[in-house]
């Protein structure tokens, strides 16, 4: 097993860089690698079927996941483009499809499988490449997530039905009528994961997560997909069905955000293993017998989606320039279809051979959409070097959003103020206790531990506008700083200190906006006490400044210096002195009157020398 481990770890380390750095993605690379080290390659690896067996399980996590993504009100906002430009396209593709299929005289039943099949387009190949251009948010951006999330959708019950095909056409043969109490156990067990999961599942989880104990977090989300997808299997029907159903039963609870982020490491490398283990079941040799009907075949899948996809485009509205962006991103087969025929081959509904035609036929369309979008975008480019109105898809400012890490009173108070101006936020806290306790008011917060990068990608934090970094824990506190600032350097950092100290290391984080937690409602009721004790009002208020301009210059003067604390105490007695002479000064001023004062400059609060305007105390 290690012997074979590392055999596909070097394949994947050689080959998925070379092929990232030519613009072919990902995807193709782990294809080539399994072409490679597979039978029909140098025939290093021949269990090809025991690793498409077990790598299948990239494909159960990648629905987990999936349904992690669709939440209700998610749903509700984008349903126009998802069930309408979605359905349009898997109906139209799979009708003319299936359509050609049967004219070459495939039987009905295969024909409607295979046009379903290969109308599905690679979520994970086009949503890679239109993460790695930039072009997510753009209007084909939206476009293209939303048909893949539909034919996501569609993948569900298709892979469930494949098996069932096979059967019932079995059965028919044999003239047995349906099993009405395996059907109603079935329904059963559903309607029992559905209910109980819903509110089990989170209570394990809370369970768990109350432990603080990372790894342990992980195996119970490794273990909520299993559990689940074994039910299915039991039921015989498919474990992704059952791994979607578990996502959708955990899309709207506190724990989505951590469960994604420990869930996409496996689901990353069980994903490169299974399109390893589909390069490595590529016939060559049938490719090589017939190089111009598989060419011809992947021309004519290419060509039908392309044709399709862009009238949607232009349809709905979109640019030329959009539709056909929109068109070349989603135009190949996808990863779904692999999984289709596989099942499809081994109920019967397929011929063998048939099923390998087309799972080369769904590989090589991969490789024609980096090659298509290149060639689009060199005439782009000619064609905005002969016009100077250029169109441009400007991303929707919903997106820009502000992340919230710690949600206690502090960050509370900044979610409250965000919430009455409208302005969306994702909160992330660490304590389940307090994630429930806020929940039960109505708050909406993840729990999660924001330091952690796989984390805030998944909270999407390249897409945020401002980052508040309210956390208790001072070294957490600090933690999150340093990750934030190291991965994304221009997200804007608005943080909390507890005490000086405290400002000193976010401060050495490269972070400049620092809110002291206590200093400005110090000065408040240190002002209420004088004012108390008879102080005349503008006195008051002239003590303040000068404590407040004081303290901040002694705040950033001192900064790099106080790991020393010899010097820093040194320092703290001369600063006390220096505040009790301009205490002084002052109260010679106001006995001297107004007109026999001397003119002194006191420095601004946002004016305070080697102190940025925009640093708060």
């Amino acid at each position: 097993m290690l012997a074979e481990a590392a055999i596909f770890l070097t394949a994947a380390v050689l080959t998925v860089p070379v092929s990232r750095r030519l613009g072919l993605g990902a995807v193709l690379g782990y294809l080539l690698a399994g072409a490679i080290i597979g039978p029909a390659g140098l025939g290093i690896v021949f269990n090809v079927n025991d690793v498409l067996h077990f790598a299948e399980f990239g494909v159960v996590l990648l629905l987990f996941i999936i349904g992690l993504e669709l939440q209700p009100s998610r749903l509700w906002t984008m349903r126009k483009a998802i069930f309408g430009m979605g359905a349009a396209q898997v109906a139209a593709t799979g009708a003319v499809l299936a359509a050609v299929a049967a004219a070459f005289g495939v039987q009905p039943v295969a024909a409607i499988v295979i046009g379903l099949s290969l109308a599905l387009s690679s979520t994970a190949f086009a949503l890679q490449n239109l993460a790695e251009k930039g072009q997510l948010t753009t209007r084909h951006g939206r476009a293209a997530f939303s048909i893949l999330l539909f034919q996501d959708l569609a993948a569900i019950p298709l892979i469930a039905l494949v098996p069932l095909l096979g059967v019932g056409a079995a059965a028919g043969t044999a003239g047995n009528g349906p099993d009405l109490l395996e059907a109603a156990k079935v329904i059963a067990v559903l309607a029992a994961v559905c209910i109980g999961g819903r509110y089990a599942l989170r209570y394990a989880l809370r369970v768990v997560a109350l432990t603080n104990t990372r790894e342990l977090f992980t195996a119970m989300a490794l273990l909520v997909v299993i559990a689940v997808s074994l039910v299915m299997q039991s039921l015989s029907l498919s474990m992704a069905l059952g791994a979607f159903l578990a996502g959708v039963l955990l899309a709207d609870s506190e724990y989505r955000h951590a469960l994604e982020a420990d869930i996409e490491p496996f689901k990353g490398l069980l994903l490169g293993l299974f399109f390893m283990s589909v390069g490595m079941s590529l016939n060559l040799g049938m490719i090589a017998a017939e190089p111009l009907k598989v060419a011809a075949l992947v021309a004519g899948l290419v060509g039908v989606k392309l044709a399709i996809l862009y009238g949607i485009g232009r349809t709905n509205g979109l640019e030329p320039g959009s539709a056909r962006a929109l068109a070349i991103s989603v135009s190949q087969g996808g990863e779904f279809a692999f999984v289709i025929f596989a099942v499809a081959a081994g109920t019967g509904v397929l011929e063998r051979a048939d099923a390998d035609l087309l799972k080369a036929v769904v590989t090589l369309s991969m490789a024609t959409t980096p090659l298509l979008a290149g060639i689009d975008g060199l005439a782009d480019r000619r064609r905005r070097a002969r016009s100077t109105a250029a169109v441009y898809d400007e991303p929707p400012e919903e997106h820009r959003q502000v992340l919230i890490a710690g949600f206690g009173r502090f960050g509370q108070i900044v979610a409250r103020m965000l919430r009455a101006k409208k302005i969306p936020f994702t909160a992330l806290e660490i304590s389940p206790d307090q994630v429930d306790f806020v929940r039960a008011f109505g708050n909406e917060v993840f729990y999660g531990d924001a330091s952690r990068i796989d984390l805030l990608r998944a909270a999407k934090a390249d897409e945020a506008a401002a980052f508040v970094l309210a956390i208790d824990d001072p070294d957490a506190s600090v933690r999150t700083a340093l990750t934030v600032r190291e991965n994304f350097p221009n997200l804007p950092i608005y943080a909390r200190a507890r005490n000086r100290n405290h400002a000193y290391r976010l401060m050495d984080a490269g972070v400049r906006v620092v809110w002291r937690e206590t200093f400005l409602s110090s000065l408040d009721m240190a002002g209420a006490v004088l004012s108390g004790l008879g102080y005349p009002e503008r006195e008051v208020a002239g003590a303040i400044e000068t404590f407040r301009n004081h303290d901040e210059r002694r705040l950033y003067a001192h900064h790099g210096l106080h790991n020393d604390v010899k010097r820093m105490q040194d320092l703290a007695k001369a600063a006390t002195k220096e505040l009790e002479e301009l205490f002084a000064a002052d109260a010679a001023d106001a006995a001297a009157g107004p007109d026999q004062q001397p003119e002194r400059r006191r420095p601004a609060a946002g004016a305070t020398p080697g102190r940025p305007e925009h640093v708060s105390p």
